[in-house]
């Protein structure tokens, strides 16, 4: 019988994350649950870095972007001794099942656990928007939403001195941020790591845009456009060296932004927000009903669950569609 369970959140940080914890704290608190809070993700959960957690626990924390119970990630997690010292502190606390909120690595460190018996349930929490079986990971939203004021204000200076700017965001392997923002912000390019991208068409398009009398031409480029997949990433920036071909090859001077860890931070947004709140409260139901080695996704603006192995067997695919409306509507 379910009677107390943990909830921790690991690997990179997302706005939502909060109001997921908060979700599930006081779901499974009105099931009549107790809750303990895990810091630092896997790290704590070796460590027994655990709280009691009760309704006050979570107040305030809904606007909040971060995760009040801290992240970290944990080599040691996977090895099997690190994992054996987790499963101790589980045994130790009476824990009867968890909650992990993270991306595709900490999935695979809750396929672990549930391995070796523990009752496990995932919520997908990565800006990337990367996790399949799901529409939208917590944190996407509000992580488009920053890049879209930063390309607003970048505009601004970009028009008044009819220059050329490529701006970097995150997707180390995934372009969706890139997509989102460069449609949503009409941007003249959006490069991203799932097409190779032919960098001479590139440097015609920034010509012809100034040829056409444009005040300015947006690049959007995700951070891994470069990169190998088991290789770290280059050096030079992606945005680096898009920016220097494009000099080279036409002597068009350009600007470089690098958003970085900017867009992971900032107040979650109402979808975020909502979306964290139904997936917790979610989880929390599937525990009491028995399920372990699921992840609660949302499909069609619904709660949904499927087998966490299903949800890592692949990365989620682009739209490639919205990528061809995005060159349309810049007049490509």
């Amino acid at each position: 019988m379910l009677r107390r369970i943990g909830v921790l959140t690991s690997g990179g940080d997302a706005p939502g994350m909060n109001a997921a914890v908060r979700s599930v704290v006081r779901t499974a608190i009105s099931r009549g649950l107790e809750v303990y809070g895990i810091r630092r993700g896997y790290r704590g959960l070796i460590e027994g870095d655990f709280i009691s957690m009760d309704f006050r626990s979570v107040a305030d924390i809904l606007q909040r972007g971060g995760t009040i119970l801290k992240t970290a990630r944990s080599e040691e997690f996977t090895t099997e001794e690190g994992r054996q010292r987790a499963l101790q502190q589980i045994r130790r606390y009476f824990l009867d099942a968890l909650v992990v909120i993270g991306g595709d690595g900490s999935f695979r460190g809750a396929i672990e656990l549930d391995k070796m018996g523990v009752q496990v349930i995932g919520i997908p929490g990565s800006i990337d928007n990367d996790i399949d079986c799901t529409d939208y990971s917590i944190g996407f939203d509000t992580a488009t939403n920053t890049v879209i004021d930063a390309i607003n204000k970048i505009r601004d200076t970009a028009s008044s001195h009819e220059r050329t700017y490529v701006i970097e965001v995150m997707g180390r392997h995934s372009g969706h941020i890139a997509i989102t923002a460069g449609l949503a912000s009409g941007a003249e390019a959006v490069l991203i790591p799932e097409y190779k991208p032919d960098l001479n068409a590139l440097c015609e398009r920034v010509v012809d845009t100034q040829r056409r009398g444009k005040a300015h031409c947006i690049i959007i480029v995700a951070e891994g456009l470069f990169a190998e997949d088991d290789a770290p990433v280059p050096r030079e920036g992606s945005a680096l060296k898009v920016g220097r071909i494009i000099t080279e090859t036409t002597g068009i001077e350009t600007r470089i932004t690098i958003l970085g860890h900017l867009q992971r931070g900032g107040t979650p947004t109402v979808l975020d927000r909502t979306i964290a709140t139904l997936m917790g409260a979610k989880a929390v139901d599937l525990l009491l009903s028995g399920e372990t080695g699921k992840m609660v996704g949302l499909v069609n603006n619904r709660p949904a669950f499927c087998p966490l192995e299903d949800a890592l067997r692949a990365r989620k695919p682009i739209d490639h569609e919205l990528l061809m409306l995005s060159d349309m509507l810049a007049g490509f």
